[in-house]
């Protein structure tokens, strides 16, 4: 009874301690957010001097104060699950020969994009969520939906990429070291990061030119594409949203159907496989990866292929912190879990750290 107490009251009481100790944090730690005492809570945080009138203020999850608490504590463990769980991915890919191949190539890179889009969002998220008000400067504002856009985006390409990669390795075995060769996976990874950062300057750029028309204020915790478009008015601003929509139609669908059409390949080779080890094998290589591509594609199709007068702040933010937050702190455990040569490698770098703790 008591345990159970204690886990009950968990999320309060780390939610308390934390939120006291950002109150001694220095400004520039969150720049570009200028943070101000909400008027639910008593915390006061350093500000700039600018008027609040040429500022976006994020109300964040102001409106759920009662689940604040909860919110902090997911997001924290999230976020710390995300550093670690991405850069030990990083470490092992680096350190073991073994893991040298296409896929944990595509994986590091996929683990550093999963990293610092969770950073774009996180550490303002968790100040928001211990009382304070987040004012942005529009350049700010601009920043952060550029940085989010160009990770987010060429995370997308990426996962395109990746079920290449496992196609040409069930379906063309044999050849695949030729096809997935070393200068093959950097151009392909290096295409997926320009498209991405393209694709983000493009938005970013159409959008600044608009002029806003309503009360800079967003039901959000982040300044994100569609919530900023309710904002914005103008003559040219059916023609803008246009544009912008094919653009995150041409980054969405374009690599799901790759994705589609590779897995359709897979299932082919996998049904004309008269060994059952094989097909499990084939099964387990690529069942990680579509777990990943469901998650994230179902997330970012969501919200940004629907009309913007449909798009619902409030429930939009709910969605917005599933896959700014939570996937990727779940990837590093969807692709290492049932990864005996991740497992084997964590073993290995285990066992070499214990030796050389020995030695001392």
């Amino acid at each position: 009874m008591l345990l159970e107490t204690w886990l009950a009251s968990f999320p309060k009481t780390l939610y308390s301690f934390l939120c006291r100790q950002a109150r001694g944090l220095p400004p520039h730690v969150l720049h570009p957010f200028t943070l101000r005492p909400s008027r639910h809570s008593g915390t006061f945080l350093p500000q700039a001097n600018h008027s609040t009138e040429e500022r976006f203020l994020l109300l964040g999850f102001s409106d759920w104060p009662a689940l604040q608490p909860a919110l902090f504590t997911l997001v924290l463990l999230c976020y710390l699950l995300t550093l670690a769980g991405n850069s030990t991915l990083v470490l092992l890919a680096l350190r073991d020969p073994r893991l040298h191949t296409s896929m944990y190539y595509f994986l590091c890179h996929l683990a550093l994009l999963d990293a610092g889009f969770s950073t774009s969002v996180a550490p303002a998220l968790l100040a928001s969520l211990c009382g304070a008000e987040l004012w942005l400067q529009p350049a700010g504002c601009l920043a952060q939906l550029c940085t989010s856009l160009a990770l987010g985006s060429a995370e997308s390409l990426l996962l395109a990429v990746m079920a290449l990669d496992r196609a040409a390795a069930v379906v063309h075995p044999l050849r695949h070291a030729e096809l997935a060769s070393p200068r093959r996976c950097r151009a392909l990874a290096c295409a997926s990061w320009l498209g991405g950062l393209a694709n983000s300057a493009a938005q970013t750029a159409l959008l600044a030119a608009q002029p806003l028309c309503a009360a800079p204020r967003l039901d959000h915790f982040f300044c994100e594409l569609p919530a900023l478009l309710q904002l914005s008015c103008g003559g040219g601003r059916d023609a803008t949203e246009h544009q912008m929509f094919i653009a995150r139609v041409v980054i969405l669908l374009l690599p799901s159907s790759v994705i589609l059409a590779s897995y359709g390949a897979v299932a082919r080779a996998i049904w004309g496989m008269r060994s059952r080890g094989g097909r499990r094998k084939a099964v387990g290589t690529c069942g990680s990866h579509l777990t990943v591509v469901c998650l994230f594609y179902g997330s970012a199709i969501y919200t940004y292929l629907q009309p913007t007068t449909h798009y619902d702040q409030g429930r939009g933010k709910f969605v917005s912190l599933f896959y700014t937050v939570v996937t990727p702190a779940l990837n590093p455990l969807i692709y290492t879990l049932r990864n005996k040569e991740v497992k084997g490698a964590a073993r290995k770098l285990l066992g070499s750290l214990g030796r050389g703790q020995a030695g001392w």
